[in-house]
């Protein structure tokens, strides 16, 4: 699986942004999907995730109520809907693939869960 993300550019705190990652191959309806985000210095940290059918999504707390993850099988492509962004947002934002439907955040919060990364696309929010 190859995954091409895109969608990222400069906004204005309080702006929106919604980020596209496409997948290669036919099986995309198999994995999990999940964004993850680096800003500079920092460590990689989890963002959000959605199962294969798309009914259970999960959120780190710090996304919750304004991020929102969906995906569209027929198109092989996940989405990530941002909303009120603000400057500690700004990051390099990744997406993954996980060939698992297992429920629960948990397992979708950890990096290393995940079999395929893309090359990342980044946001920057300004003040």
């Amino acid at each position: 699986v190859q995954l091409q993300a895109c969608g990222g550019g400069l906004v204005q705190a309080g702006g929106s942004l919604r980020l596209s990652c496409a997948a290669s191959g036919r099986t995309f309806s198999s994995y999990g999907m999940g964004w993850f985000r680096q800003a500079p210095g920092k460590e990689r940290e989890f963002v959000a995730a959605i199962r294969r059918s798309g009914e259970s999504t999960y959120y780190a707390d710090s996304v919750k109520g304004r991020f929102t993850i969906s995906r569209d099988n027929a198109k092989n492509t996940v989405y990530l809907q941002m909303d009120s962004l603000k400057p500690e947002d700004t990051a390099r934002y990744y997406c993954a693939a996980a060939f698992t439907d297992v429920a629960g955040s948990y397992y979708y919060t950890v990096g290393a869960k995940y079999d395929y990364w893309g090359q990342g696309t980044l946001v920057t929010v300004s003040s």
